[in-house]
């Protein structure tokens, strides 16, 4: 976690995520990327490209705004003292973030979010979960202000059988960089169940070779695995929650949906995700 991008459009939500990500830079000695994306039309961004997009009336105005928002978040006395790059693009959201990610060689994205709800949440979706869709390195949403944002207990839910391991490994790094303890979770509902000892001895062998041993398996039976997270998060008051995401695009991701995307909408607690 040396590198953070934050990405801002200057609202409520961006400003939690940026006061996290300034908490995890300060503990890690690291570095905040802050980036605004100016969304120009997609006519006037293919025309001048991302270089020239200085020289329209649009994108000057919009520059010199984001300057002036930056300079006031600069200001605020939790970023005292931490090195932040700030950058402005003219791209759409997503691209701009990859882009980003990719030529910072950037560790973890923490992003605010304020949720996603019903047709915008179907055919639209929100920035934050095309990032969570798609991204190759973790992602941070966070929706509330944490003026200390400490994980006491971390809640990682898997099948514990579709799931890489390298997603644990980064949980268990998360999870030691915060002295955190990990619930194990797996949810078990009527359409898809197991049993006990069966889901039990998945976990055994998934975690099988981590010298990590502040952990608790958890077996939790519910309506929908998103409900059961959701439920038993509530019921252990978890810190935060981890899962990973398999970066279902196009008709796939419309039919089958994805329960990192409806956590990050759904959860009012932190959610990180690690992609698969």
């Amino acid at each position: 976690m040396k590198k953070i991008l934050v990405p801002t459009d200057f609202s409520e939500q961006a400003a939690y995520a940026l006061e996290v990500a300034a908490q995890l830079a300060r503990k890690n000695n690291g570095e905040i990327h802050l980036l605004h994306m100016v969304e120009l039309p997609i006519n006037q961004i293919t025309e001048m490209g991302v270089v020239g997009g200085g020289d329209l009336p649009e994108a000057v105005f919009f520059m010199k705004l984001a300057q002036k928002r930056f300079e006031e978040l600069l200001a605020e006395d939790f970023l005292k003292g931490i090195t932040v790059h700030e950058t402005v693009d003219f791209q759409q959201t997503f691209d701009g973030i990859k882009k980003t990610c990719d030529e910072n060689n950037i560790d973890m994205i923490v992003m605010g979010s304020h949720g996603a709800t019903g047709l915008k949440e179907m055919f639209i979706g929100s920035n934050t979960e095309k990032v969570v869709r798609t991204s190759e390195i973790p992602v941070l949403v966070i929706k509330n202000k944490h003026e200390s944002f400490t994980v006491s207990d971390f809640v990682f839910a898997s099948d514990f059988k579709n799931d890489n391991k390298e997603t644990y490994r980064q949980a268990i790094e998360f999870a030691k960089f915060f002295n955190s303890k990990i619930h194990l979770l797996f949810v078990n509902t009527v359409n898809n169940f197991t049993t006990t000892p069966d889901a039990k001895a998945r976990i055994a062998k998934f975690i099988e070779g981590f010298e990590f041993d502040n952990y608790e398996v958890n077996i939790f039976n519910d309506s929908t695995v998103e409900k059961g997270i959701l439920n038993f998060s509530h019921q252990v008051e978890a810190d935060l929650i981890g899962i990973s995401t398999h970066g279902r695009q196009g008709i796939a991701h419309f039919f089958n949906g994805s329960i990192s995307e409806d956590l990050v909408n759904h959860a009012k607690r932190p959610v990180i995700t690690f992609k698969i």
